[in-house]
């Protein structure tokens, strides 16, 4: 199973066991001190998430796979090109994940395939693939299966590849033996905790989603609360400040597969070059890529929100003459209320 796993482009396989009733009261808590915010469908689902048997009936045994998405070109000292883009105020920093194709696409097709490999082998049996597509506790899951351990900002981290993968996971009917569990290498390490913009990372494990950038730009859907869009910077689509300052990401690995190379369009992009897209162009331009899911309101939304940091900052008037002339001329078939806000506070920060 790991040479097919690896022919697909997994970096690594494991096998957990379904009981996870050790994790139930963690997440209960989580969820009771609305650290969830607007993603009602945590909730919804319940102990569903910890309790993979009830998610697909038949389940006892759960096959992880880790998948590496930094690009292939990616060079050494990725992480400080990283910093240096955000230090630029007028350029426009996306998450390194998205600036490939959508990984859920990927992952799920290969994990599919995975388990018509192992269906050919053993003989039919009942399974189901999720990629961060349903109730599914993956982090927990991937550290019982020996992927690697939770680090304090509730990633998977892994001695061999530090954070920057994808997780998937298929559900079986068939008892596999477990792979043991990977211990915890964090130490007495906090830099994910002091680096985050936000302080979103509130306790070790424990991350409040409603200050996450990264929910922020993606999960959230109405106006960024005031407080933090200062700090926001010029992150218009997910954060990754704290995989950047964490240790273990010297070891990260490049992608196996070249779906997750980045589009041109991230080579160099800059705030007002983004801004100038109408909604076609965004459509277009965002085709099978995940930042195409938030929709053009969130994304002018939040670029919004980075000109007007920028604005702060430099004091360049193109800042100003773009988003004056977004609200004599603002695109049609648009949420005018929710991005308008963040126009008119973009020019109020100079």
């Amino acid at each position: 199973m790991r040479v097919w796993a690896s022919e697909l482009g997994f970096s690594q396989i494991g096998v957990a066991d379904v009981d996870l009733s050790s994790a139930e009261a963690g997440l209960l808590d989580w969820l009771a001190r609305g650290f969830h915010g607007e993603m009602h469908y945590m909730a919804a689902h319940g102990l569903k998430r910890a309790r993979p048997a009830e998610l697909v009936p038949g389940t006892v045994r759960v096959i992880t796979a880790r998948m590496d998405y930094l690009p292939q070109a990616t060079p050494e000292g990725w992480q400080t090109i990283e910093w240096d883009r955000m230090a630029r105020p007028l350029d426009a920093t996306v998450s390194v994940y998205a600036r490939g194709r959508d990984y859920h696409k990927v992952l799920r097709a290969r994990l599919q395939t995975l388990s018509d490999q192992l269906a050919a082998h053993l003989g039919p049996f009942g399974h189901r693939v999720f990629t961060d597509s349903a109730p599914v506790m993956e982090v927990e899951l991937a550290s019982r299966s020996g992927l690697g351990w939770r680090g304090k900002h509730t990633l998977l981290l892994s001695r061999d590849a530090g954070s920057t993968f994808f997780l998937g996971e298929i559900y079986v009917d068939l008892a596999l033996p477990v792979t043991p569990p990977e211990t915890a290498h964090c130490g007495a390490c906090q830099s994910c905790m002091d680096v985050c913009p936000t302080q979103a990372i509130v306790g070790e494990r424990q991350v409040d989603a409603r200050r996450c950038i990264s929910y922020l730009t993606i999960e959230h859907g109405g106006p960024i609360p005031l407080e933090l869009r200062a700090l926001m910077g010029n992150r218009i689509y997910g954060c990754d400040d704290c995989q950047l300052t964490c240790p273990w990401n010297k070891f990260a690995q490049r992608a196996q597969v070249p779906d997750f190379d980045a589009r041109a369009v991230f080579d160099a992009p800059t705030l007002l070059q983004l801004w100038a897209w109408d909604e076609a162009t965004f459509l277009r331009t965002m085709e099978g890529s995940p930042i195409r899911r938030i929709g053009f309101a969130k994304w002018q939304r939040n670029i919004a929100v980075a000109l007007g940091n920028a604005w702060r900052t430099t004091g360049d008037e193109a800042i100003s003459t773009a988003l004056r002339q977004w609200l004599d001329r603002p695109p049609e078939g648009i949420d005018l209320e929710l991005v308008g806000e963040h126009v008119r506070w973009a020019l109020q920060q100079r």
